[in-house]
């Protein structure tokens, strides 16, 4: 599949004589673009959109734009969650933390106009993505934690799942105070 730009009749240029630019194609493709214009950024300045990361698409017949900006959002997450930490399986096994990346990659990818099903509310995907980015390795470990604690059925795991990763930096605080208090106040 080829991308091109599409053809606009000289009539509907708006008086625009598209030859006669002030760069020619050679310079026009050798302008470059520092990683701050192709990234939005949030407030604590990580990427939240990256874009232009080079990768090896791996699946056959999916666009390789697609695998790559796939491939840019796992690396970012991992990096936020310090994946490697995860890598011994001495506390929590390895296939869980890729399995809650992978959810946080496949939210990543969704246009910001659609919407999510937190905790059976649709929210704005654009809020849901700058959530997961604040996610960290203590807020992966808490995720973890209450999930193997966690002994009722659970109906559909991928939304409760992406219901706990949404809501874990509100949570994580409040859940190791009432955990304290229960070690040093409660009964037992």
């Amino acid at each position: 599949m080829e991308n091109r730009l599409q053809e606009v009749p000289k009539s509907y240029s708006n008086n625009t004589d598209i030859n006669n630019t002030d760069l020619s194609d050679t310079e026009f493709s050798e302008i470059e673009y520092s990683e701050t214009d192709l990234n939005d950024t949030d407030s604590g300045g990580s990427a939240i959109y990256p874009n232009l990361i080079p990768s090896n698409p791996s699946i056959q017949g999916t666009d390789p734009d697609v695998m790559e900006e796939m491939d840019a959002y796992r690396d970012i997450i991992r990096e936020h969650i310090s994946y490697e930490c995860f890598q011994d399986g001495r506390y929590h096994r390895r296939e869980d933390v890729d399995e809650l990346v992978e959810l946080m990659v496949e939210v990543m990818l969704l246009p910001d106009n659609v919407t999510v099903r937190i905790a059976g509310v649709e929210k704005p995907a654009a809020i849901v993505k700058n959530r997961f980015m604040k996610l960290n390795h203590e807020h992966m470990e808490y995720i973890l934690t209450c999930l193997g604690a966690n002994t009722t059925k659970v109906g559909n795991i991928k939304a409760y799942l992406l219901t706990t990763l949404y809501n874990a930096p509100l949570t994580i605080s409040n859940y190791y105070t009432a955990e304290v208090n229960h070690d040093l106040y409660g009964s037992g």
